[in-house]
Parts: structure tokens; C-alpha cells; sequence
């Protein structure tokens, strides 16, 4: 109880004391007091970004790229959540001691004025993630859509017609109306989106199945596969796999503080992580690649590429109930976690530039206005690039700054912070390093990143490929560890 209350008096010094251009109300450490959530709403967190329509479109298109046994993939992604499991339960920790968001925490390893800077890259990565998303969201509106209207098709411009671009403007207004809500009315929406998915996917599955036969288990180990995969090859794409589902949630792992600060205990949030992750994965890649198996079977008859967008798959049922009832539970969910994702962190990170004068709402728009014109662009730029490889690129830029901030908080300042100093421009705090940038961490990323990314597009370094998003992070913990560890002395007021 004395560590609790300690803190909470750590806190009101903090406020009390903030520097007004590094201080908002948004910025500003949760108290206890004020934590309502539960392992719950982690576990609804990570169903929800799992099960949206980008989420299942890159898995079926792992499957289908990797040219390895299904089985194996299946595995590979399994091994991927235990993974993110992991580093979301290292990169929640301090939020739930301190109460802060994620740009915060970024002020120790970078300096106060530095975190800008990883602040800016995710809110870019995020809002290029939040494009995409909408689109997404975008294709199960015109789906039902479509199936009332009888598909009326016309003119298109940049890839899409009248009724792609009426549904992509109502996911863009959809998703700013659950945003202005605030954080507790999406709890509450994910809640109910996460399970209804769920009962949509398993009803898909069955009705599938049942027209297959109970031939669809073996297909799924052998449809995708390529007879000239072998040897290392196997072993490459097992971890080409495993690389980029790590990279897909990366943008989620380095500000996972954004949503641990509202929870009440660390054993809350690790449980979430727990079943909201590895368990909650495996049971959406398994419902996916067996509908997506088995949609190839029944209605391709095995020919063509096979449909990796779900809203696509239900559209062949020709059930026109069914399909506006799929369309409108996709969407719930794409649309959800799209708002925790993508929307509230940069949130967060743009109103960090200027607490001043950005607020968490003002920011919030402007990530919408950006956004819109990104996912605008999807069908006719941005997805000739392919999705794996776009997933790889936004996690490679992420992943040093995931490893300092990381390596930071546990080597370097040994889980203790200073949080008077995190919100003072005081030349004699802490993380003031020079005019309140931190030159070393900087620099590590830019080395780190070098790697990292040049192993997602450089084809002579194709077969380091799936480990861009590990390779990066490590060595981005690695080059800021050694910059600072004869840099940084540890003062009897840091250990508040």
C-alpha cells in the first residue's frame, strides 16, 4: 500500500510541476483511481485487431504465399503471438506502474524533446495502417450494400466505383463518431464485437465444411503448398511468417502503454495478453485458413488465386441475410480495432508534439483527414505492393525503436523513472540530454533501422527477410544500450 500511495503522490508532483508544452490532460499519469479496465478489454483489444478484414486477408495471403505446408504456417503464426505476447507484457509494464502513455515513456530514452520524433514515426506508420483499415472496413459495407441493390457497378475512379466510394466515406464518418466517444464506450464496442465475430466466422465455417466434406482438414495442409519449397526454404518461409505477423501488430506493441495505463494491475494485463494473443490467434488463423481452404474448393472449384478477403468469401454464398449480417459484424470489428489502433495512438503522439496547442480530439482529426486520403489511395498505389510486404515495411521502421525504448527502461534506467523529470524542460533533469534530445538514441535507431529495412527490400538480403521486425529491434536495443551505459548515472532522484 506505501508503494501505491507513493505513487500516487509521484503523480501529483508531476502535474503540479509539468512544463505547459510537455503537459496535457491526455498526457498526463493515470491514477488508480481513474483504472477501469480489466484482463477482459486486453483480451477484446487483441481479438478485435486480429479479427478485422486486414487481419484475416493477411493470413489467408501467408498461406497462400509461403508455399509451405498449412500446417506449418499455422504454426508459425501460433509461435508469432506467443512472441508478441512477450513484448506487449515488456512495453505495458511501465504504463501500468506510471499510468502514462506510450510517448511518454518514449521521453526517457529519447529525451523530452526527442520523443517527438518516435511520436511523429508512429503517428505516420499508424495513420498509413489506419488508411488501410478503413478501406478495408470499407469493402464489408459495400458488400452489403451490393447484395441489396443488386451490384449496380459504374464508373470508377482510383480503382473504385460510386458504391466502393459511398461505403468508404460512411467507414471514414463511422469510425470518428465511436473515436469522439472515448476510450470507455470502445471498450464497451469491442466487448461486442469481439465474440459476434466470432459466431459469424464459426457459422461460416460450418456451412462450408459441410458441403466439403471431411476432406477439408487434409486440404488445408496441401492446397497451398509448392512441391519446389524445400530445405532451408522451409525453414526460411516458416520464418518469413513468423517475421511478419510480429511486424503486423508491431505498431501496436511499441504503444501498447497507451492501452495498459488503463488497467488496474500488471496480472490483469499479462492475462489479457495471454488469451487475447497466442490463444485468441490461433483460433482466428484456424477459422480463416479453413474457410478460406474451403471457399477455394466449393466455389473456385481449385482454380484461380484463391479469395483472401473474407467480405469476397461470403459474397459467393448467395444469401443475401447472411451476407448483409457478415458484412455488418466484419465491419464492427475492422472498424473498432482500427479506432484503438490506428486512431488513438497517433492521437495521442501528434497531441505530444504540442500539448499546448494540439488536443487529443484536434489530433484525432487530424489523423482522420490524413487517413482518409491514404486508404483513398489503397486500391490503386498502395496495394500493388502487396500486403505482407507493406505489413514488413511500416513493422521494420518501428521495430529499433521498440528495442531502445525497451532496452532503456529495464538496462538502463533498471525500471525507474523519474516522472517530475519526464514533464520538465529543466536543463538539469534527467532526460533533458541536449536541449532535450537524446543524440546517442537517435543514432542507434538510424543505424538499427538501416537493417531493418533494407532486409524487407534489398533481394540480396531476401532470406534475412522474416527476421526484419527481431534483427531491428535487437539491434536497436544493442547500439543504445552501449550508448548509454557509460553515458547515464544513475542519481538517488531517479528512483521516485
Amino acid at each position: 500500500m506505501t508503494a501505491q500511495n507513493n505513487n500516487l503522490s509521484d503523480t501529483d508532483l508531476a502535474v503540479s510541476t509539468a512544463d505547459p508544452s510537455l503537459y496535457n490532460e491526455d498526457l498526463a499519469p493515470l491514477p488508480a483511481s481513474r483504472r477501469t479496465w480489466g484482463w477482459f478489454s486486453i483480451f477484446n483489444v487483441w481479438s478485435n485487431d486480429i479479427q478485422s478484414l486486414a487481419g484475416y486477408t493477411l493470413a489467408a495471403s501467408l498461406f497462400i504465399t509461403a508455399g509451405i505446408n498449412g500446417w506449418f504456417v499455422f504454426a508459425a503464426i501460433l509461435l508469432a503471438g506467443f512472441i508478441v505476447k512477450v513484448l506487449v507484457d515488456l512495453s505495458g509494464r511501465p504504463s501500468v506502474k506510471y499510468g502514462f502513455p506510450y510517448p511518454v515513456l518514449a521521453r526517457a530514452s529519447m529525451g523530452v524533446r526527442g520523443a517527438q520524433f518516435p511520436a511523429i514515426l508512429r503517428a505516420v506508420v499508424a495513420v498509413f495502417w489506419y488508411g488501410a483499415q478503413t478501406y478495408f472496413a470499407s469493402t464489408a459495407i459495400a458488400l452489403a450494400l451490393n447484395a441489396l441493390l443488386g451490384s449496380p457497378g459504374g464508373a470508377q475512379f482510383l480503382g473504385m466505383d460510386g458504391i466502393s466510394w459511398i461505403s468508404y466515406v460512411i467507414a471514414s464518418a463511422l469510425q470518428i463518431a465511436l473515436f469522439l466517444g472515448g476510450i470507455e464506450r470502445i471498450a464497451k464496442f469491442l466487448n461486442i464485437a469481439g465474440p459476434a465475430v466470432y459466431v459469424v466466422m464459426i457459422a461460416l465455417l460450418v456451412a462450408i465444411w459441410i458441403q466439403v466434406g471431411p476432406g477439408l482438414p487434409q486440404a488445408v495442409g496441401t492446397i497451398f503448398s509448392r512441391s519446389e519449397v524445400t530445405g532451408w526454404a522451409v525453414v526460411s518461409a516458416f520464418a518469413g511468417v513468423t517475421g511478419t505477423m510480429i511486424a503486423y501488430f508491431a505498431a501496436v506493441v511499441i504503444n501498447f502503454g497507451d492501452f495498459a495505463r488503463n488497467v488496474r494491475t500488471e496480472k490483469a494485463m499479462r492475462f489479457g495478453n495471454l488469451t487475447g494473443l497466442p490463444m485468441s490467434l490461433a483460433l482466428f488463423t484456424f477459422l480463416s485458413v479453413f474457410i478460406t481452404a474451403g471457399a477455394y474448393l466449393l466455389y473456385q472449384g481449385g482454380q484461380g488465386e484463391p479469395l483472401t478477403n473474407p467480405a469476397e468469401i461470403v459474397g459467393l454464398v448467395d444469401n443475401t441475410a447472411l451476407t448483409v449480417l457478415a458484412a455488418v459484424t466484419f465491419l464492427v470489428a475492422t472498424l473498432g480495432i482500427n479506432v484503438v489502433a490506428n486512431f488513438i495512438p497517433p492521437s495521442y503522439s501528434l497531441s505530444n508534439i504540442n500539448p499546448e496547442k494540439i488536443s487529443f480530439r484536434r489530433a484525432g482529426m487530424i489523423t482522420a483527414v490524413a487517413g482518409f486520403i491514404i486508404g483513398a489511395l489503397w486500391v490503386a498505389v498502395i496495394s500493388n505492393i502487396g500486403l505482407p510486404k507493406f505489413v514488413d515495411t511500416l513493422g521494420a521502421v518501428l521495430a529499433p525503436l521498440y528495442g531502445i525504448i525497451i532496452a532503456d527502461y529495464y538496462l538502463v534506467r533498471k525500471q525507474r523513472l523519474n516522472l517530475h523529470d519526464l514533464y520538465s524542460t529543466d536543463p538539469d533533469g534527467a532526460y533533458w540530454f541536449t536541449r532535450g534530445w537524446n543524440q546517442r538514441a537517435v543514432v542507434a535507431f538510424s543505424i538499427a533501422a538501416v537493417f531493418s529495412i533494407l532486409a524487407v527490400w534489398l533481394p540480396q538480403l531476401a532470406q534475412l527477410s522474416g527476421f526484419a521486425w527481431i534483427g531491428g529491434a535487437i539491434l536497436g536495443a544493442l547500439f543504445h544500450w552501449l550508448a548509454m551505459c557509460k553515458f547515464v548515472v544513475q542519481t538517488s532522484h531517479e528512483d521516485l
